[in-house]
């Protein structure tokens, strides 16, 4: 009970000195990020590339537009599912599945079904290497669509000018 009372306390303190709220005069830099129409067009041919690569079933350049097999790459499972699946099977369980990108890819290589994930309302945000890229998203798989939702990308400019996927997470909905 204690820590309860310690920790409203403290959130109660954040939340009266500003921090996480939003400031209704921000400075004038706030806002202002270094963006070049290159990285822009060379951020929008990943998306491109990213959604011909899963089209054409080619795992090889889908392997070419990510930082390295290893990202973050999941539809983070839903607060009640945790909880049950860390009461019943592993109390660890965090939400996310291991071997996201490369199960990924490796069913884009090998499946018969045709797949296609479609993009809508692409937006990007970017300052100096970082960038952000959300959107819209259904994916579609002989014809029918699966799940939609909106997905979220990480990015990062790497040493020889290319732009790469640091982390892609998503939700999932199923059509009525």
């Amino acid at each position: 009970m204690r820590l309860i009372v310690i920790g409203l306390a403290c959130a109660s303190a954040l939340l009266c000195s500003g921090v996480g709220m939003a400031a209704e005069n921000p400075p004038a830099y706030i806002g202002k990020h270094t963006s070049t129409q290159q990285d822009t067009a060379a951020i929008n041919k990943v998306v491109a590339d990213f959604g011909n690569a899963i089209k054409t079933k080619d795992s090889k350049l889908l392997s070419t537009l990510v930082l390295h097999s290893n990202i973050l790459f999941d539809a983070p499972t839903a607060p009640d599912a945790i909880a049950m699946l860390r009461d019943k099977v592993d109390v660890n369980f965090d939400g996310l599945r291991s071997g996201g990108y490369s199960d990924f890819a490796r069913f884009i290589g090998t499946t018969r079904d045709q797949v296609e994930e479609k993009f809508y309302n692409v937006n990007i945000t970017q300052d100096k290497n970082v960038a952000w890229v959300m959107f819209d998203y259904e994916f579609v798989v002989n014809g029918k669509t699966q799940n939609y939702g909106i997905e979220t990308w990480q990015m990062m400019k790497v040493a020889d000018d290319r732009w790469k996927i640091a982390s892609v997470m998503w939700t999932i909905n199923r059509p009525i």
